[in-house]
C-alpha cells in the first residue's frame, strides 16, 4: 500500500508540473493556433527569474526573511515572461497567423536564441536554487513521505487551473478571446480590438510558462534547456485532451503523467516514455480530435 500511495503522489506531482507548462499551451496553441517552440524557453526563463529574485534577497535581505523570495519570484516569473511574450508577439508571431509551419520555423529559431543567450549570461553548468525552509521537508505517513514542495506545486496549479477557467470562461476578457478565436471577422463587427486580444491572450500564455519555470527550479538544476524536458509532453497532453479545451488539457496532462510514474516502475524511463508516446498515438489514430472537441460555427464551416 505505501508503494501504491507514493505512486499515485509521484503521478499527481508529475501531472501538475505537466499541466501548468500545458497550460500556456492550451492558450497559444489551442486558441491562437501558434506553435510556439520557445514555450520551453519562457519556462526556462521564468526558472532563472527564480534563480535571480533569490540571490538578489540573498545580497539585500537578513536570513531570517530569506525563504520569502520565492513568493516574490512568482510574480516575478509570470511578469517578465508576460512582457516577453507580448514583445515576440508584437513582433514575430502577429505577422504568422493562420501560417502553422512558419510559426514553428520562426518560434524554433527564437528558442535557439534564448537558448545561447541563458547559457552566454548564466554560463553552461546549471545553477541551482535554495529550498525556502517553509517548503523544506515533508508530511511522512507511514511509508508515505509527501514533499512540501511537491505538494505545494499541486497547490498551485490547482490555483493557476481555476484562474484560467475564470479567465475563460467568466471574465469579459475571456468572453472577447474566445469570440476572437471563434469567428475573428464578427468579432471585429461587433468593436471588439482583436490585435490587443490576440497580444494579450500570448502573454498570459507566456506568463503561464513563466510560473511553470518557477515551480520547476524546486526539482531540480537549472540550465538553458531545462524546459525542454517538459515541452514535449505538454504538447502531447494539449493534444491528447482536445485542441482548445481546457478540460482536456487537465485529463490529458494526468494521463500522460500517471501512466509514465506507472510504466517507470517496471521499466527505465526512457522505455516508459517510448510506452507512453506509443499509446497517445494509437489512441488519436482512433479519435484524432482528442477526447474533447470544440464545435463552434466558425469551425464547422
Amino acid at each position: 500500500m505505501d508503494s501504491f500511495f507514493n505512486t499515485i503522489f509521484n503521478g499527481l506531482s508529475s501531472s501538475s508540473i505537466i499541466l501548468l507548462t500545458s497550460l500556456g499551451l492550451a492558450v497559444t496553441f489551442g486558441q491562437m493556433r501558434i506553435i510556439n517552440m520557445a514555450h520551453s524557453e519562457f519556462v526556462m526563463i521564468g526558472a532563472y527569474m527564480t534563480y535571480l529574485t533569490q540571490n538578489l534577497f540573498r545580497a539585500i535581505s537578513p536570513e531570517s526573511v530569506f525563504s520569502l523570495y520565492y513568493i516574490f519570484a512568482l510574480p516575478v516569473a509570470f511578469i517578465a515572461t508576460f512582457l516577453l511574450g507580448s514583445l515576440m508577439e508584437w513582433l514575430v508571431v502577429s505577422r504568422l497567423y493562420g501560417r502553422e509551419i512558419d510559426s514553428l520555423l520562426a518560434t524554433s529559431g527564437i528558442s535557439l536564441i534564448l537558448q545561447q543567450a541563458a547559457r552566454h549570461i548564466f554560463g553552461a553548468q546549471g545553477v541551482n536554487v535554495t529550498t525556502p525552509s517553509f517548503l523544506s521537508g515533508g508530511i511522512t505517513i507511514g511509508g508515505c513521505t509527501f514533499s512540501y514542495n511537491r505538494l505545494f506545486i499541486i497547490l498551485l496549479v490547482g490555483l493557476v487551473l481555476f484562474g484560467m477557467w475564470f479567465l475563460i470562461n467568466r471574465s469579459s476578457f475571456g468572453k472577447q478571446m474566445r469570440a476572437v478565436m471563434q469567428n475573428r471577422p464578427m468579432a471585429k463587427c461587433v468593436g471588439i480590438n482583436s490585435r490587443k486580444i490576440d497580444n494579450i491572450t500570448f502573454s498570459v500564455g507566456s506568463g503561464l510558462a513563466g510560473l511553470a519555470g518557477c515551480s520547476v527550479a524546486l526539482l531540480g538544476s537549472i540550465d538553458a534547456s531545462v524546459g525542454q524536458s517538459y515541452i514535449v509532453d505538454s504538447f502531447m497532453a494539449v493534444v491528447l485532451g482536445g485542441v482548445g479545451k481546457l478540460l482536456g488539457t487537465v485529463l490529458g496532462s494526468s494521463v500522460i503523467g500517471f501512466s509514465g510514474i506507472t510504466f517507470e516502475r517496471f521499466t527505465s524511463s526512457s522505455i516508459a516514455k517510448a510506452l507512453v508516446l506509443l499509446i497517445i498515438i494509437l489512441f488519436l489514430q482512433k479519435r484524432p480530435q482528442g477526447l474533447f472537441t470544440v464545435r463552434s460555427r466558425s469551425l464547422d464551416e
